[in-house]
């Protein structure tokens, strides 16, 4: 597993605007907003908005899999500020379902089903998503590790990693309006391009240029020092993706 790429054209989840639209709708007629019609409409919708300007199509089925996965309002929220709850929740759960064999986890644990995760591999130190949360064991020193599966990668790529230190809820990609939300002290994840490989690692902001905004978005420019070999870069908007709980603390 010498490189595991993850392209920045993929697509890694729906902006701020678009999960608030997305709530909006479930509020107003769950049934309604799941029909393949009304998704489709949505995608479009999305698609031809300015906030997704240089960021992948949304596919309709995408959205219809977002409605599916969340039932509840504020489900964004919620999730977020209880992660390392929902972590804990999510090997309790796993553990019980190997146990019993029944493969219906407990209706208060059914929350884990609804999150999207990324974890840090121990090959490279880069987050990638988590397609799946195979398994878990606690090791003799009392950590927890969890067996997961990364989105785009088979089994083979299956990966161990540390409850603790190396899974959490995915980071979020930020809209060009939301730029006033990186603050100086930040941690961030950032796209990291080199010639042979493009990877996401954690950074935190060190300066901010703010610049006048134009047709192409934000231009300003943030000083980042990534946290797994501490060298500095200034990088653009687009490569960045804020924690969940930076939006959900905003006044």
């Amino acid at each position: 597993m010498d490189l595991r790429p993850r392209h920045i054209q993929s697509f890694s989840g729906f902006t701020k605007n678009e999960v608030l639209k997305m709530e909006q709708l479930i509020n107003d007629s769950k049934e309604q907003c799941m029909e393949v019609q009304s998704c489709k409409k949505l995608a479009k919708l999305f698609n031809r908005s300015s906030g997704r300007a240089g960021k992948p199509v949304v596919k309709w089925t995408e959205i219809q899999s977002w409605y599916q996965q969340n039932q509840q309002q504020d489900t964004f929220k919620e999730t977020s500020s209880n992660e390392p709850k929902n972590l804990a929740n999510a090997t309790e759960a796993v553990t019980q379902n190997k146990a019993t064999g029944n493969p219906n986890i407990p209706e208060e644990k059914d929350i884990i089903s609804r999150l999207e995760f990324e974890a840090r591999s121990s090959k490279d130190g880069a987050w990638y998503d988590v397609d799946t949360l195979l398994s878990y064991r606690s090791l003799s020193s009392g950590e927890i590790e969890i067996h997961v599966r990364y989105v785009g990668f088979g089994a083979e790529e299956d990966e161990w990693v540390n409850a603790k230190v190396s899974i959490r809820v995915r980071s979020i990609a930020l809209e060009h309006s939301e730029c006033h939300t990186v603050k100086v002290g930040d941690l961030v994840v950032c796209f990291q391009e080199r010639q042979h490989q493009a990877r996401y690692y954690d950074a935190h902001v060190l300066e901010i240029q703010r610049r006048w905004h134009d047709i192409r978005g934000c231009r300003c420019l943030f000083l980042i020092k990534y946290t797994h070999d501490n060298t500095e870069e200034k990088v653009r908007l687009r490569r960045l993706c804020c924690r969940p709980e930076k939006l959900v603390n905003l006044p």
